[in-house]
């Protein structure tokens, strides 16, 4: 079974030299690459506020996860990086608002992002068939 590669318009694109795939399909899985809070059509941080910045992800997920044959309802497993756990319930509103029940699986870490960066997040979908 081959691997096929995910890419939409409607996400930003890696930057110049960076290995790696806005998303990855193979059979009835899809994975989506860690999406930040950068607006596809300008390249820039949505804002600096960590609720935009995690919806804009978000949209970014779904906007990979959309051109691989995927929704919100095929997600088993999202995974939340966040800069500063201050963040949390912040994050977590959007998060609920954006995802809706049934949630997904998640996790949620603590890490370093690129400066004006605050959220990034990845996701683990299994289409049905």
């Amino acid at each position: 079974m081959s691997r096929s590669v995910v890419t939409t318009q409607a996400a930003p694109r890696p930057p110049a030299g960076v290995p790696l795939s806005q998303g990855v399909r193979k059979g009835n899985l899809v994975q989506v690459s860690g999406q930040t809070g950068v607006d596809p059509a300008t390249g820039e941080p949505v804002s600096d506020s960590v609720a935009e910045q995690t919806e804009r992800a978000l949209r970014n997920v779904l906007a990979v996860l959309e051109e691989a044959g995927a929704g919100v309802e095929d997600v088993l497993m999202l995974r939340v990086y966040l800069t500063d756990v201050t963040h949390f319930s912040e994050m977590n509103e959007t998060y609920a608002r954006v995802v809706g029940e049934p949630y997904p699986a998640r996790t949620t870490v603590y890490v370093g992002l690129p400066p004006g960066l605050l959220v990034e997040v990845d996701a683990l979908a299994a289409l049905d068939g």
